[in-house]
């Protein structure tokens, strides 16, 4: 009885394990090929490209850790070697007040973050091969009681949403190595209006504090937004 019942889940796993065993064929069959590899079209390695790609210095801390999460990404297995790429990455990080209270504080703080990367040739006169543009989002729960919990929500969500920037230009990065397609780029909406600051104070008398307003065409004082100098 008890070697029946072997029998039986034995065979019930061998039918589970059989759609997979069968689902690359099938996928391949339809034109699926695996973003990461080697192409047999053109012989192209994404791989062996991506590590020879030099990513540029990134200004302030929230671009050390993109750099680093841009670097450990595309190194992947091995040691990079960058000589033939530099990728120039211009990102912005943003909070943003939300959850706010009947005494004007905030329950929870939002990140957004943009980034536009540009894949370079490396010689004397660089060639510009592809560029793109990325957004995250990402928040965490304000705990005005504990400065030091809250400077390290403040840290960890900021690295989340560097390594998260970082997987999506390597994945558009890696795609356009694979398909030499250009990847979708932000247009520039025109020229940014500015609003005066009441509560900031001026340098001289004959200069008003401005605010440019952001990507929603909302200045960052009516929703308690921050700037990229935060970071």
């Amino acid at each position: 009885m008890a070697y029946s019942r072997f029998l039986l889940r034995s065979l019930r796993f061998a039918l589970a394990a059989a759609p997979l065993v069968v689902l690359p064929v099938a996928l391949s069959g339809c034109g699926f090929q695996p973003l990461y590899g080697e192409n047999g079209k053109n012989n192209v390695n994404v791989n062996e490209e991506l590590k020879e790609i030099y990513v540029a210095n990134i200004p302030e801390r929230s671009g050390q850790q993109l750099r680093l999460a841009l670097q450990q990404q595309m190194a992947a297995d091995g040691p990079e070697d960058p000589h033939k790429y530099t990728l120039i990455v211009m990102p912005s990080f943003n909070a943003e007040a939300i959850d706010i209270h009947s005494d004007n504080t905030s329950g929870r703080t939002r990140i957004t973050a943009h980034a536009h990367w540009q894949l370079l040739t490396v010689e004397q006169n660089p060639k510009l091969l592809a560029q793109g543009d990325t957004t995250t989002m990402d928040g965490y729960t304000n705990t005005y009681e504990q400065y030091f919990a809250q400077t390290l929500n403040n840290e960890t969500a900021i690295g989340r949403v560097a390594q998260t920037l970082g997987e999506q230009i390597t994945q558009q990065v890696s795609t356009w190595l694979r398909t030499q397609a250009t990847p979708a780029v932000s247009r520039d909406q025109g020229p940014k209006a500015f609003y005066p600051i009441p509560t900031a104070m001026p340098e001289s008398d004959k200069e008003v504090p401005m605010e440019q307003e952001g990507a929603d065409a909302i200045p960052d004082m009516a929703t308690g937004r921050g700037g990229p100098s935060q970071y």
